[in-house]
């Protein structure tokens, strides 16, 4: 073969060889998200997006789809398990008795921050491995900020709670009926409607939502209560995760417990934003309990987590080991971020 002939053809053969290895290693992987766009679920998804994108320098690429739009918050499971998304966030307390270990965290523990919740909830993670995962792989967690009330009229004693009707999911539901309110289900994309027509009188949830969904418009008062949180879990279909590269394994694990601080950092944040936007645009009132109010609250709802011990230990769970664990990490955390 003529000399000049070789360098033309080994050129050819290389840039052949190249274009048959890239695309075995770019992939696109989608990522399944309830909440709309916007809210910290979702912000949280899209920082994580562009993390792994920049640091697998482009060869992962991450499709979203907030908002319901590829999977429903109670099939999300199910539908990561299933391939229906490759990635998908889940809060387990839209599923009742499906996690045991991690309902522990709806407990009216009194946490102050995501921050501190959402570092408790990786630990918890780490160290109990929850079988109800067993069949997807655990990314990230994080936790909603402490829940608190909103409503049309004052709250600032359990009395005045007696009677009211609000909305409600999950623990928040049993935490209002022992203080004598009414706890209503409806999906949050209908509180708004029943505010306005007078069906509820508020609801008990985290506080980002004034803004976010502007609750200020519907309920002029707040009152601080730190009752619960909501957990989270971003998690990933067991097969696809076993087809990635070891490399891209790596940037995702690593990604874990810094993305679980940051998106708790990033939402009690938002959730002082909300306050001040709730407070300089609508007028909004801000109460707190006083001390006195909060030792009787405290009363009525504490047998909550006897119940919980309850149930735990008939799941063969060992109660009082994990909720040690969560009190000593939570003082941990709490004192971390002060």
């Amino acid at each position: 073969m003529p000399r000049k002939l070789i360098i033309p053809i080994l050129a050819i053969c290389l840039s052949l060889l190249l274009a048959s290895v890239a695309p075995a290693r770019a992939m696109t992987l989608s990522y399944a998200n309830f909440p709309p766009a916007g809210t910290f679920p979702s912000v949280q998804m899209e920082r994580w997006k562009k993390e792994v994108e920049k640091r697998t320098d482009g060869e992962v690429t991450i499709n979203t789809f907030p908002g319901g739009t590829l999977l429903g918050a109670k099939n999300m499971l199910r539908g990561v398990t299933q391939g229906q998304a490759d990635i998908g966030n889940l809060c387990m307390a839209y599923q009742p008795g499906v996690f045991p270990l991690t309902s522990v965290m709806e407990l009216p523990l009194r946490f102050r921050s995501s921050r501190a919740a959402s570092l408790v909830l990786w630990e918890l993670f780490q160290k109990y491995e929850p079988q109800a995962f067993d069949e997807v792989k655990v990314l990230t967690v994080f936790t909603s900020p402490p829940s608190s009330l909103m409503t049309r009229k004052p709250v600032k004693s359990p009395q005045d709670l007696k009677g009211m009707e609000l909305r409600a999911s999950g623990s928040a539901s049993d935490i209002l009926d022992r203080l004598g309110a009414t706890p209503v289900s409806m999906p949050m994309s209908d509180t708004p409607e029943a505010l306005q027509k007078g069906m509820i009188e508020g609801l008990l949830s985290s506080l980002e939502v004034l803004l976010d969904l502007n609750f200020a418009q519907y309920c002029p008062n707040v009152t601080i209560g730190n009752f619960q949180v909501y957990p989270f879990a971003v998690v990933m279909n067991k097969d696809r995760w076993e087809a990635l590269p070891e490399d891209v394994q790596k940037v995702m694990l690593d990604l874990g417990r810094k993305h679980a601080q940051w998106t708790g950092e990033y939402v009690d944040a938002h959730v002082d934003k909300a306050l001040e936007y709730s407070r300089t645009k609508h007028d909004v009132a801000v109460h707190e309990f006083s001390s006195k109010e909060r030792r009787r609250i405290q009363k009525k709802i504490r047998p909550l987590i006897g119940e919980w011990k309850d149930k735990a230990r008939k799941q063969g769970l060992p109660a009082d080991e994990i909720l040690e664990d969560v009190r000593a990490w939570q003082k941990e955390f709490t004192e971390q971020g002060e």
